[in-house]
């Protein structure tokens, strides 16, 4: 024998060589090819029809299985060999399906959860409907009877692709994706999501740990980008435009850019099969510093409350929104168009910060191996279209898009906001390549290392709109003031008791559940200090959350309400219902409603010039720099 043969191994992607001395056993072919190709989980076959396998053994020599210029064929196991343990590669799909049936008392098959999983509501609901396209009689195609089918109007796949096309629905939804793979003969009784790794598998003890060593059984797979084929949320829809307008007053006030969380609930969405629409009820404006050009979120102490309010009241956070909009013409209402697909949808830092609130929202799904797979969190930017207007721009990220930045290798671009970049790896922390594919000069689809990496291979479009109809969960405001939005310091818009006051004397005595449904005013009185409202407020959000006004009746004759009611009053100086702000000196008559103002007073100022309300240590305005 000679000291090296020269073996061809063909692939998917085409034909490679692979020098080995025929000495070498099995296993070290296996190993040469899997450097060579970067793939993992496969195997080697001498026919083209994959029969005979060349099993990885550590005794079998190479010499006596292949002579010098043999072609091998590679296929891609879908599950993990008993040969090796390895990871899954990554494909936009991220999911698996098991060895046939006769291999799985040799395999180590990925398996769906043992414990049970509890799915959200509308995934129960949807794992339990039909889901075909139903389809009338073709009084011209069909010539049977009218009980019947042919292929002209027999019932659809809910993922039929021509279907899909003519309706113009551009992704699948969640739910059409898990038939399409658990149809045909198996049922896709091996069908599992697997969660995707970017990180080195730990407790390894075949080497010392990264950076002294590493091996295929610890190490992750390289990933290949692909846009991702479906979506976990096919619509978002506010429940009214009212809601989207008053988060805009901010903006429209101060000029600078505003976030918020989105909280509603999910429901079947009837325009794409199987879909799923998410419904804004609220959005609750966390504590933020903003500017023109940049959002900066800051730690809320009070988020469990505000989870705990809406828990009650049947909603749950469901998304975020934020705003990039630069006034062109006040004059006549004007926006710039700063987002494009000449510019971006979404920069890296965004989709980071998407991908990250996905992470901590995750999807529940029985068909994953951890229990949970995606994320139903959704992303909303308002911006500049096309025409100058305001407009809404619904998007989610890819799960691929989640595991790299949960694993810490995805990065923003210093001076390209539509670029982002993986991280390499260092002393601390392996980082797998990452490739994405796309076309070049001459047409040929070509793979490319993602440093730099253009995002819109991560982002999946979800459209946003609002309905002919509208809708409301809360209060409907026509001529009365609206009780003020949270962590707002500006003037007019500070939550306190006198805007509460203000707020509760507008109303009448009969319209008492119409003026506590308002989820802004729920959460202040749950927060509320001054008096011990939140171990009383069940009741109270039950009936906001039921409509029911005869348990409204019964919370507003408890005796917490009837002493906040005595405060109000006193603080209004009995002049009844009015939608202007007392005074502060009307104010001050009252022992812990004048306290709260003269607090507010000393750790405060206004400026006389834009009227923003800032923090007691500065010395010029925060919005117009102009001096104290």
């Amino acid at each position: 024998m000679s000291d090296k043969i020269l073996i061809r191994v063909q692939s998917a992607e085409g034909i490679k060589r692979i020098e080995i001395s025929p000495k070498s056993n099995l296993k070290q072919l296996y190993d040469s090819v899997q450097n060579a190709l970067k793939v993992d989980g496969f195997g080697l076959f001498k026919e083209r029809n994959c029969i005979t396998e060349l099993h990885a053994s550590g005794t079998q020599l190479v010499g006596n299985s292949l002579k010098h210029g043999d072609m091998v064929y590679l296929k891609q196991m879908a599950g993990t060999s008993s040969r090796r343990t390895s990871t899954t590669v990554l494909d936009s799909q991220a999911f698996k399906n098991s060895v046939p049936a006769e291999k799985l008392s040799n395999s180590n098959t990925t398996t769906r959860p043992s414990i049970s999983v509890v799915e959200d509501e509308v995934d129960q609901l949807l794992s339990k409907v039909d889901g075909t396209i139903k389809r009338e009689r073709d009084s011209k195609l069909c010539h049977h009877n009218a009980n019947g089918r042919c292929v002209h109007c027999s019932a659809l796949e809910p993922y039929d692709e021509s279907y899909l096309k003519e309706q113009n629905i551009k992704h699948l939804s969640f739910h059409s994706y898990i038939r399409k793979q658990t149809s045909g003969m198996g049922q896709g009784k091996y069908f599992v999501f697997d969660d995707i790794n970017c990180r080195i598998k730990p407790g390894c003890r075949e080497h010392p740990p990264w950076p002294k060593g590493i091996c295929s059984k610890c190490q992750p797979s390289a990933i290949t980008l692909n846009r991702q084929t479906y979506r976990h949320v096919d619509n978002v829809m506010f429940e009214n435009t009212k809601i989207v307008e008053r988060f805009l007053n901010y903006w429209r006030t101060t000029g600078h850019q505003r976030m918020g969380y989105l909280y509603g609930t999910y429901e079947q969405h009837a325009d794409v099969p199987l879909g799923i629409r998410a419904k804004v009820a609220a959005i609750y404006e966390p504590p933020q510093e903003s500017t023109r050009d940049s959002i900066n979120i800051q730690p809320d102490e009070g988020a469990d409350e505000v989870e705990a309010v809406a828990a009650a009241l049947g909603l749950k956070k469901i998304g975020w929104i934020f705003t990039d909009l630069i006034t062109e013409d006040a004059s006549v209402g004007t926006v710039k168009q700063i987002r494009g697909i000449e510019t971006h949808f979404l920069t890296a830092q965004e989709c980071i910060t998407a991908g990250e609130l996905q992470n901590r929202h995750p999807n529940p799904c029985k068909y994953a191996s951890n229990g949970v797979f995606g994320s139903k969190f959704v992303t909303i930017c308002v911006t500049g279209d096309n025409t100058k207007q305001v407009h809404m721009e619904g998007y989610a990220v890819s799960a691929q898009c989640m595991a790299l930045v949960r694993d810490n290798c995805l990065i923003p671009t210093k001076d390209a906001p539509e670029l982002g970049y993986v991280r390499e790896s260092t002393d601390k922390q392996y980082v797998p390549d990452v490739f994405y594919k796309e076309k070049d000069q001459y047409g040929n689809e070509v793979q490319r290392l993602a440093r730099p990496l253009p995002v819109e291979y991560l982002l999946v479009d979800v459209p946003a709109s609002t309905p002919l109809q509208p809708q409301y969960t809360f209060t409907e405001y026509d001529k009365r003031q609206p009780f003020p939005i949270e962590n707002r310091y500006i003037d007019g818009h500070l939550q306190d008791f006198n805007a509460l006051s203000c707020y509760l004397s507008a109303w009448g005595e009969e319209e008492f559940l119409e003026a506590v449904s308002d989820f802004h005013l729920l959460v202040y009185l749950y927060k509320m200090d001054m008096l011990p409202l939140r171990q009383h407020m069940g009741l109270l959000l039950e009936a906001v959350r039921t409509k029911n006004p005869n348990q409204a009746a019964h919370f507003k004759d408890e005796e917490v309400w009837k002493l906040l009611e005595s405060l109000i009053q006193a603080s209004s100086g009995g002049s009844g219902g009015t939608t202007s702000y007392p005074s502060g000196g009307a104010a001050a008559s009252t022992g812990a409603a004048g306290s709260d103002a003269m607090d507010l007073d000393a750790n405060t100022w206004t400026c006389n010039h834009c009227t923003f309300i800032n923090r007691g240590e500065l010395t010029s305005c925060e919005i117009c720099s102009l001096p104290r």
